[in-house]
């Protein structure tokens, strides 16, 4: 098939790869010029696992290519992906659709022929039905036009494998044309077993966002659990284990840390939750609320254990490596980091902050530029009186604790992500504070 993307970001270039390597004829399309012109050239302006050799593969033969003509992907495909962004609205709550609404605006005058519009971007419940309203009334072709939401559920990181190995499809369709046209698009990934589930519109709407805010009541569960343990002297890791062993729960995702971030679960459980007020459904509201106030007090419960962990000596005028930037592994996204909002609010405290991230310095210095920052793992710990790792990185739990014990003033580390055996590290002299985690810790000499 020829289909275009619409929005090339961290949705919208994964997916154009993604899609001619399933075989198809991609163009994509942004408004940005210096960008498609990046992209024309094989040039990945983001970090995606495997993403930059799809890319590259594609450009090179011909069976992908970008544009900001937007009547040129009009005119070239029949089967338009909406990928833009919907970010938060001003009120916090919401989701912001106007890019959505005005992509098709500027797509929809030019459609003279029947094609079919596939949203994949997260949008409120009832996004689908205004969408087909707008864009049969602007079309040409009119009623020919047909909308399908199909909504996406990739993890940052792992965005190319999710797009050509997903775990499932989703089809929200209003018509039989509808749906041909998802299982024709997607025919490779359905014929190698995904399960595709058709649905109307709305159930595809909610589904996206009932999928998130469940791993963001997941991650605000076992976070709250570690609380507990912090305060009983438990082991929040024993507890993860018993708890995964049952097929009801499992342990997936459920990592006690300083909580979630990036550019869809916080949006995605604010939305479902004002969604849910906007129903009636007070109670689900409450609870939803609840698990967003549990994250939202991740920065201040990691500065609590930060400053067990310093014992006498204050966080200001501390030397502090931060270990992370970007809000997860395998990704240099920093939008509503956990470990830039911890450095920010170690420096707001009087700490002096350096940042290591293996991929996302560069990013983060956009949105922090107030912060110091280094792409050397061993330099960044030099003259430190505390390392805190943020970002569970490989990179962090494969580095050798003895070659590194002789950089720190002290070599005191907070592990905030739970994330590393914490014995290797204490034979090699290392105190090692994890959150819910008692041990063998000590605190920093006055």
């Amino acid at each position: 098939m020829r289909v275009s993307v619409i929005g090339c970001g961290h949705l919208g270039i994964p997916h154009a790869a993604a899609m001619a390597e399933l075989g198809h004829e991609v163009l994509g399309v942004d408004v940005d010029q210096a960008k498609v012109d990046r992209l024309n050239a094989g040039e990945c302006p983001i970090y995606e696992i495997g993403l930059p050799e799809l890319l590259a593969r594609h450009t090179a033969s011909g069976a992908l290519r970008f544009t900001t003509d937007i009547r040129e992907a009009a005119d070239f495909a029949e089967l338009h992906f909406i990928g833009v962004g919907t970010p938060i609205d001003a009120d916090g709550r919401s989701y912001d659709t106007v890019q959505v609404f005005g992509a098709v605006r500027q797509l929809a005058p030019h459609l003279d022929r029947a094609c079919t519009i596939v949203g994949k971007s997260t949008v409120t419940v009832g996004t689908t039905r205004k969408v087909i309203e707008l864009a049969q009334r602007l079309a040409p072709a009119g009623d020919r036009v047909d909308v399908v939401w199909n909504p996406e559920f990739l993890r940052e990181g792992h965005a190319v494998e999710d797009t050509l190995r997903p775990d499932r499809l989703i089809a929200g369709v209003s018509t039989a044309e509808g749906e041909k046209a998802i299982r024709a698009v997607y025919a490779g990934i359905i014929d190698a077993g995904v399960p595709i589930f058709v649905t109307d519109p709305q159930t595809a709407e909610l589904a996206k966002g009932a999928a998130n805010t469940f791993l963001g009541l997941k991650i605000s569960y076992i976070n709250a659990v570690a609380d507990m343990c912090e305060a009983a002297g438990g082991d929040v890791s024993q507890i993860v284990d018993i708890l995964g062993i049952d097929p009801r729960i499992g342990a997936g995702g459920m990592r006690p840390g300083i909580g979630y971030g990036g550019g869809c679960l916080p949006k995605d459980v604010r939305a479902f939750t004002a969604s849910a007020r906007q129903l009636g459904a007070d109670r689900a509201a409450a609870l939803l609320r609840a698990a967003e106030e549990i994250n939202e007090n991740r920065t201040t419960v990691a500065l609590g254990l930060i400053t067990r962990a310093l014992g006498d000596r204050p966080i200001k005028g501390s030397r502090i490596t931060v270990w992370g930037a970007a809000f997860k592994p395998g990704t240099n996204d920093v939008r509503e980091s956990p470990a830039l909002a911890l450095a920010q609010a170690l420096q707001q405290a009087g700490g002096v902050v350096t940042v290591h991230d293996p991929q996302a310095v560069s990013t983060a210095m956009i949105r922090n530029p107030e912060l110091e920052y280094t792409a050397d793992l061993a330099a960044s710990l030099d003259g430190a009186d505390l390392v805190v790792l943020a970002t569970e990185w490989p990179e962090y739990r494969q580095a050798d604790p003895h070659a590194l014990a002789d950089r720190p003033a002290n070599p005191l580390l907070v592990d905030c992500r739970t994330t590393l055996d914490p014995e290797p590290w204490r034979s090699a002299n290392w105190a090692v504070h994890q959150l819910g985690r008692p041990g063998k810790q000590r605190a920093l000499p006055r």
